[in-house]
């Protein structure tokens, strides 16, 4: 049962509602069976469907699954379920694999009311933006699992794909993607069901909640000195002092960014504190899928209304530093040049949306099984203008092949 507002605009999404659940059934989308509309016994305006028993959403499947095959697999059947709709005319304004239900082998569509339905078959120029979207849940360098999508979507359609159509579809991706990066950014710093935003007259503070589960928050915020004097001291300066530790049984990192002088301190009050950038900047990479220690806190220490220090807290990585890797005699000069082009991708990557770290030195890069992992996020720009981006890529490749070659 979903519960709609009262008063006039809750009436017009509760018809919305219904008469969309009714277009998708007249249609003949695999959909549940609208069942009742109007007003309940409590006088609450509802939309009541067949409930699907034994299915799951379909992005809780996908996250769920870490075989890539299976992945592929998976979009490649809603795939052909969003271009059955395309050619039905429908056409979904909150594309998401959250609106789709999978029931064994079946795909289920939901959220009628964020549709909207023609009497012909979707254009070329929606449809393809909307196969972006759904493109999106691959990463980038998954060329090969994209190309196979689009070629699969095509063919459901009836079309013939040219080279045109995949050099815009891959602009679409990047749109797509930019703008799932504001929205996941937005969502970040408020209260969710993934983070807690606390405020009081000392500090601010957003916590990932899988991360304080259990225990009270501001215990961390209060502690968090003593935390990092008792942990192990990775660095200490003037700038910053470094720590790792635990809490909540999580191995984590704690990165304070200490005070240095009222003008400083003003400045950054009404710009944004370096661990609030850090936290930003972690998530941005986690939504491009670019390996980077998960930011899991970041607190700021207020006196009055000046900005005093802030904390980034991040889980620790465990790995060598890309530097180590190079001067260690018993690794194998294919691993290390497997590695140097991992790398090397990375870097293309960001530079592809137009970011760039700002301090690629070889301690920054850690080396993992699963791949490079990039540290120390203080320097990172996201460019507005592609000659600043190239000008700023071109130094951190300076700075990172000057480090190689000494090394």
């Amino acid at each position: 049962m979903k519960v709609f507002s009262q008063g006039f605009l809750g009436k017009r999404r509760l018809k919305k509602e219904w008469d969309g659940w009714t277009q998708m059934r007249l249609r003949g989308l695999n959909t549940p069976e609208p069942l009742f509309y109007g007003k309940t016994e409590q006088g609450e305006n509802a939309v009541v469907v067949e409930q699907i028993v034994d299915s799951e959403i379909v992005l809780d499947v996908l996250q769920n699954t870490s075989e890539k095959t299976q992945k592929v697999q998976m979009l490649l059947t809603v795939c052909g379920e969003l271009a059955k709709q395309h050619e039905k005319g429908i056409l979904q304004k909150d594309m998401h694999l959250g609106n789709f239900l999978l029931r064994g082998k079946d795909i289920i569509a939901l959220d009628p009311g964020q549709m909207k339905f023609f009497k012909q078959p979707l254009a070329k120029k929606k449809s393809l933006s909307q196969l972006a979207m759904l493109l999106c849940y691959l990463p980038d360098e998954e060329s090969e699992s994209i190309s196979r999508l689009c070629d699969a979507y095509f063919k459901a359609r009836g079309w013939r794909i040219e080279k045109s159509d995949k050099i815009t579809i891959l602009a679409q991706i990047r749109k797509h993607r930019k703008n799932a990066i504001k929205k996941g950014l937005r969502k970040s710093m408020r209260t969710s069901r993934r983070h807690l935003r606390i405020t009081t007259a000392r500090y601010k503070a957003v916590l990932c909640r899988a991360f304080c589960d259990g225990t009270n928050p501001l215990d961390l915020i209060e502690q968090i000195d003593t935390l990092m004097d008792d942990g192990k001291v990775m660095k200490q300066g003037n700038a910053c002092y470094v720590s790792r530790t635990k809490w909540n049984d999580r191995d984590i990192v704690i990165k304070r960014y200490n005070h240095r002088g009222l003008f400083y301190s003003l400045r950054h009050s009404f710009l944004r504190s370096r661990a609030h950038r850090g936290w930003l900047h972690g998530h941005r990479l986690g939504i491009l899928e670019i390996a980077t220690p998960k930011p899991v806190a970041f607190i700021e220490l207020y006196k009055g209304l000046v900005l005093w220090q802030s904390y980034l807290v991040t889980d620790y990585v465990e790995g060598p530093r890309f530097g180590q890797l190079l001067e260690d005699d018993r690794i194998e000069q294919r691993i290390r040049n497997e590695t140097r082009e991992n790398i090397c991708k990375t870097i293309g990557k960001l530079a592809l949306y137009h970011i760039t770290h700002g301090d690629l030195k070889h301690t920054n890069i850690l080396i993992t099984d699963e791949g490079p992992v990039l540290t120390d996020l203080d320097g990172m720009i996201v460019h507005w203008w592609d000659w600043t981006c190239r000008r700023r890529q071109a130094r951190d490749l300076e700075s990172f092949n000057r480090k190689r070659n000494h090394s």
